[in-house]
């Protein structure tokens, strides 16, 4: 799967698991870590353990494993990297804590919502 398809399908495992302030940023061309951030939140440690186990179920289902998985223990914070395409899945205080979404602004953010009903991103 190329770096789209992996950010496309886990923001759909994570819409699909209703995941809060679901935002995915393009940052290829700021960084080299990835291409993709995927940035959701969850109401608790058990829809946070569940969001990101979904995202890994479904892109497992397709063949990608992630390099990394951090977090499951505190499941404040869930990082699942697969190259190209790092997940992020927090709790509330945590997502405020560590503020990725204004730590990397300069992304491009990406229009999940279109995504999600099947428009073509970028």
């Amino acid at each position: 799967m190329n770096p789209k398809e992996i950010m496309l399908t886990a923001a759909k495992a994570l819409d699909g698991k209703k995941a809060q302030d679901l935002r995915v940023l393009a940052i290829g061309d700021l960084s080299i870590l990835a291409d993709y951030f995927v940035l959701a939140t969850g109401t608790s440690t058990t829809q946070v353990k569940a969001l990101a186990d979904e995202v890994d179920y479904q892109l497992s289902r397709q063949g990608v494993e992630p390099a990394r998985r951090e977090g499951y223990g505190s499941a404040a914070w869930i990082l699942l990297d697969y190259g190209s395409v790092v997940v992020h899945v927090f709790q509330p205080e945590s997502r405020e804590f560590y503020n990725l979404d204004k730590l990397w602004s300069d992304g491009t953010p990406v229009d999940v919502a279109g995504l999600l009903k099947g428009e073509e991103a970028e």
